[in-house]
């Protein structure tokens, strides 16, 4: 009889800090993931505002050259996306989303507590260069770059782990089978992306403010005090959290698939895609539940891993894998060449963030008579496109679209990553165009040779680039987190993100690269000069708004050659379920 009283109070599905059933009204919601999203708010503020900024430290304190302090920046960043994917492995299959967020917070902590004391201990910095007597700068010492990139990669470590599990821990402290709560979760994502917003924006003007004119260590002993009480307000919240179990990460999925294909590589495949290890099968040892999926023809070698041997119950996961888990593998494949295409619009994003602040810094950047905008601050307009394009595209281009596409949410995934990729093109033919102004004032005023003078051209025809990178960013970013979150199979939601993200990661890997090839390659003649006024920087853009316009002509075949999977399985008479929905903003 006492059924019914205690009915709802505590979840099937999540636990508390002791391990017991979570009770609805003393854990998780707003109170529990305000915590959380504050945490991410200062991992914004942190990590952006040291690396926007980063360049000018590189080369005016560390006296490094141009194309080394871009590649140090696009490494730096890359990194940080990448290791996203450790992140969400440890996270999924060891430690949980808390500790792995309270790990790798500290672990960001120590880097960020590092770069502050680099910057205030002399020994740690190359001296200042002495214009009077006309004396080179002297290049920071093994030693000095090592404490350097030591704090760098402890922040990119740091913040790999917080990325991938804050909005998913964030996430855990709703319950998605309570219509309520199932709301105040669209919310949290809402507030999620807000935050990120605003903390973006705070550290491109604020921090990048106080980091020119207060002082380097001024602006990141802020970030590490930032950091630590974000990590001090987390770990308040313990008691308060919802646990969810481990789920085990979707990457040793495909591992086990491949592995079992690659085993059973000899065998042949019966005719009778029945005769093959299905979950019907499964279930009868044990195996977990999941959304039977039609076997498709793509990929048939990959089939060879559902092969039953004499007996199934001796077999592990490495040797026999159900078919439903191969088609889960499968439209991972299927979603790889969007994938690949997707990741020279960050190459471009890149860009923004290392040689456009280079050209700032030779630009007039004076508002009035006195105040003068740090040369990073200029990526505040890519937060500020961004804020822009999303209500533009919801209030004027949804309803349009709605009517001569017919689709009732607008633009699918596939068009707003395709427009993306036209700014991006667009932006980088503005940027070419911008330098070959800024090189002509340059020459006019006879300044070509002296690299400290301030040409005579305001900063703010900058602008266009940030502006078309920045909108490009709102269609792409979007476009990819509803291509991924829709398209990944229900039992692998996890790896949408790391998918995602690497995408980001592989963007500045490539920018690297490039830099690296052109800079060697034009040796004699260096597109990328110490001096920019003796480069021809315009010829790299060139090369970006060309690479970007093959990449699109590319990007067109694979979207018209790729079936949205919605379409696939209505074809098949399997309804989608309501886990599998995409995002739409």
């Amino acid at each position: 009889m006492d059924l019914p009283q205690t009915q709802g109070k505590t979840l099937p599905d999540a636990w508390d800090y002791k391990g017991r059933p979570a009770e609805r009204a003393h854990t998780g919601g707003w109170t529990s993931s305000a915590m959380i999203l504050g945490v991410e708010a200062v991992e914004r503020l942190t990590t952006l505002g040291i690396a926007v900024n980063l360049v000018t430290y590189l080369t005016g304190t560390m006296h490094l050259d141009n194309a080394t302090s871009a590649n140090t920046v696009t490494n730096f960043l890359g990194t940080t996306f990448m290791l996203c994917l450790l992140g969400g492995f440890v996270a999924d299959t060891f430690l949980g989303r808390y500790l792995t967020i309270a790990i790798f917070v500290t672990v960001q902590a120590m880097g960020v507590t590092i770069l502050t004391i680099s910057t205030i201990i002399p020994s740690l910095k190359p001296p200042k260069c002495n214009m009077e007597t006309g004396s080179s700068c002297i290049q920071a010492s093994g030693k000095q770059l090592t404490v350097l990139y030591l704090a760098l990669y402890l922040i990119a470590l740091g913040t790999g782990g917080l990325k991938s599990s804050v909005s998913g821990f964030g996430s855990d402290q709703f319950d998605d089978s309570d219509p309520k709560e199932r709301t105040h979760m669209t919310n949290f994502f809402n507030w999620f992306f807000f935050l990120i917003s605003i903390g973006s924006l705070g550290a491109v003007t604020i921090l990048v403010y106080i980091q020119d004119n207060l002082g380097r260590e001024w602006g990141y002993g802020i970030c590490a005090c930032a950091i630590v009480i974000g990590l001090l307000v987390f770990l308040s919240g313990t008691r308060r959290y919802r646990f969810k179990k481990l789920v085990g990460s979707p990457i040793t999925q495909i591992a086990t698939v491949f592995v079992a294909a690659w085993r059973k590589r000899n065998e042949e495949l019966p005719a009778d895609t029945s005769l093959l290890y299905n979950i019907d099968d499964a279930e009868n040892v044990g195996k977990k539940k999941k959304q039977k999926l039609p076997h498709t023809d793509q990929f048939r070698f990959l089939d060879k891993a559902a092969i039953k041997g004499q007996d199934t119950r001796l077999e592990n996961k490495w040797s026999l894998s159900t078919l439903t888990d191969v088609e889960e593998v499968k439209q991972v494949i299927r979603m790889l060449p969007i994938w690949a295409t997707t990741i020279i619009f960050w190459t471009v994003y890149a860009q923004c963030v290392t040689f456009s602040v280079s050209q700032a810094t030779t630009m007039d950047r004076h508002i009035g008579k006195s105040f003068q905008i740090p040369p990073a601050a200029l990526t505040g307009f890519f937060v500020i496109s961004t804020l822009v394009t999303v209500p533009v595209y919801d209030r004027l281009m949804v309803p349009v679209a709605r009517k001569v596409l017919k689709n009732p949410h607008g633009l699918t995934p596939l068009q707003r990553i395709g427009i993306g990729l036209v700014f991006s093109i667009i932006a980088m033919a503005a940027a070419a165009l911008i330098e070959i102004k800024r090189l002509r004032t340059a020459r006019l005023h006879d300044l070509l040779d002296n690299q400290e003078a301030e040409i005579p051209m305001s900063v703010f025809w900058l602008v266009p680039t940030f502006f078309f990178v920045g909108s490009g960013e709102a269609f792409t970013y979007i476009g990819q987190l509803d291509f991924f979150l829709r398209e990944c199979p229900k039992g692998m939601k996890t790896m949408s993100t790391g998918l995602f993200l690497s995408t980001i990661s592989l963007g500045f890997f490539v920018s690297s690269l490039l830099v690296s090839i052109v800079h060697k390659l034009t040796g004699s003649h260096p597109w990328l000069a110490d001096n920019l006024n003796r480069g021809r920087l315009y010829d790299f853009y060139w090369l970006l708004a060309s690479l970007s316009a093959l990449n699109f002509a590319v990007f067109l075949v694979c979207a018209k050659w790729y079936v949205y999977k919605e379409k696939r399985l209505l074809a098949e008479g399997i309804e989608l379920e309501e886990a599998d929905v995409g995002f739409h903003a």
